[in-house]
């Protein structure tokens, strides 16, 4: 148990000793109006948060993860789940209503389609109406529908990336969505903290790989969210943090398109977004890290008459848990960017 007493806003973090709940205490820490009042992580009960994780220290000095008890969530404003999809789904049901506020960092609201479930993640979705209530929890697209939401399904981070890129085009008649590929670069940290045969030093070291070829479980997320048909193949790469999407497509028949207008439209959809920057350069995963931000860019190529846009953030922050506290915000009413920072950790 932790109590900080420094908001008027109760979270409780469940899954806390993971990667993404790790995110979500070092965000909650700078949060004006969060109070941390719980912290599970049943895998790591009875271990201090700073055991594990050294840069919560002055934090979270005297943090213990806690194993889950359900009645200790009872009445809390604001409740994080950091859990695989199976879990979420379990447990989900018993919290809405029971809380002010319910994110799911998992993929077990996400998609509008239950259909899709089983095809992309082995399940049966069973709860057709709680699937129906679940916000998508990506703030530029549906900041109304998550004003006052009480389940926000926060999207993957190679949707967002992805999403965030492409979606502009479409909607301003440049890119045509009858085919686009979006090719993700990312961290290993997405992975989890749980050591796999990718993910261990040895096998990541100097090294690069796609994987989840043509049936990757982000493809209906990533259609969902664009309107398009979309091509995605993610790669691991050995850094720990960041995505960065490199998406292709042909242009709208008839429509006028250059450079700047590309620019221009990813302009004028983001203007009054508080941590979007559209810039001139390629985006880099390394000036968004730690930050909220998302950098995008774009190019129109004459030659083979190909759309090229461009977009990198931060994984775990704006991909994860920076963006689960944003939706959160918009939910509860709060400034929407209090406890976050566009400003990445340079150099």
């Amino acid at each position: 148990m932790v109590m900080q007493m420094k908001g008027s806003i109760r979270v409780g973090i469940v899954g806390a000793s993971g990667y993404t709940g790790a995110e979500l205490l070092r965000l909650c820490a700078q949060h004006p109006d969060y109070d941390v009042t719980l912290a599970t992580g049943d895998s790591q009960a009875g271990r201090r948060a700073a055991e594990l994780y050294p840069s919560l220290a002055v934090a979270y000095p005297d943090l213990v993860f806690e194993g889950f008890d359900p009645g200790a969530v009872d009445g809390l404003d604001l409740v994080f789940l950091g859990l695989p999809h199976a879990a979420s789904l379990e447990l989900a049901p018993q919290l809405v209503g029971a809380v002010g506020c319910v994110v799911d960092l998992s993929a077990a609201y996400r998609l509008h389609d239950s259909a899709h479930y089983p095809v992309y993640y082995g399940f049966e979705h069973t709860q057709p109406e709680l699937l129906a209530e679940a916000v998508f929890g990506l703030p530029e697209f549906h900041r109304r529908e998550l004003k006052g939401a009480r389940l926000v399904a926060t999207p993957g981070c190679h949707v967002t990336a992805g999403a965030m890129a492409v979606r502009p085009l479409i909607d301003a008649g440049l890119l045509d969505p009858s085919r686009v590929v979006v090719d993700t670069l990312t961290g290993v940290t997405g992975a989890g903290r749980q050591p796999t045969d990718v993910n261990v030093y040895a096998n990541i070291d100097q090294n690069a790989m796609a994987y989840g070829l043509l049936t990757h479980r982000h493809t209906p997320e990533l259609e969902q969210e664009t309107g398009a048909t979309v091509l995605f193949t993610p790669h691991l790469v050995p850094m720990s943090r960041g995505i960065l999407a490199t998406c292709h497509g042909t242009p709208v028949a008839g429509a006028d398109v250059s450079t700047e207008r590309l620019l221009d439209a990813l302009r004028s959809f983001y203007r009054d977004e508080p941590f979007v920057a559209v810039i001139d350069a390629p985006p880099t995963t390394k000036a968004t890290l730690g930050s909220n931000a998302v950098h995008v860019s774009a190019r129109f190529d004459e030659r083979t008459g190909t759309i090229l846009v461009m977009s990198a953030l931060d994984n775990l922050a704006k991909g994860a848990s920076g963006g689960a506290v944003q939706a959160a915000n918009v939910a509860l009413g709060v400034d929407e960017t209090a406890g976050l920072t566009t400003v990445g950790v340079a150099p």
